[in-house]
């Protein structure tokens, strides 16, 4: 039997902290090993730097699912970020809910954007 001392502690707020630190250290670590597999790409091939050899670097399947998760991952980063900017400065409620909205459709959006460039390859 165990035995509770005191009153139990009502705790209260976003529970935000552990998992977008997390999130954001995941998402860093993701973009930079797509910056070195690029670099990599483009120190290991020979030739000059044109469309045609980019073309071919994210021509492959497995590229594009690794730029796809990178474009998600940056979109995610860039949500958590502005997130906890809109609610640490931004006071009056419904100012920080319209920009919270807008930085929404504008991280969708490019997103979107980048996975059609992505796909048109």
């Amino acid at each position: 039997m165990s035995v509770n001392y005191g009153s139990k502690r009502t705790v209260v707020g976003a529970h935000y902290g552990l998992r977008d630190w997390l999130s954001q250290r995941i998402t860093a670590v993701l973009m930079a090993v797509f910056t070195l597999v690029v670099l990599a790409q483009l120190v290991l091939t020979k030739g000059p730097i044109g469309y045609d050899r980019w073309a071919s670097i994210f021509s492959a399947q497995w590229m594009k699912v690794l730029t796809f998760s990178v474009v998600v991952g940056l979109a995610w980063h860039a949500w958590v970020g502005m997130r906890d900017v809109w609610m640490d400065y931004v006071k009056p409620v419904g100012l920080r809910l319209a920009l919270q909205a807008v930085t929404i459709f504008w991280l969708v959006g490019c997103a979107g954007w980048g996975v059609q460039i992505l796909w048109r390859l």
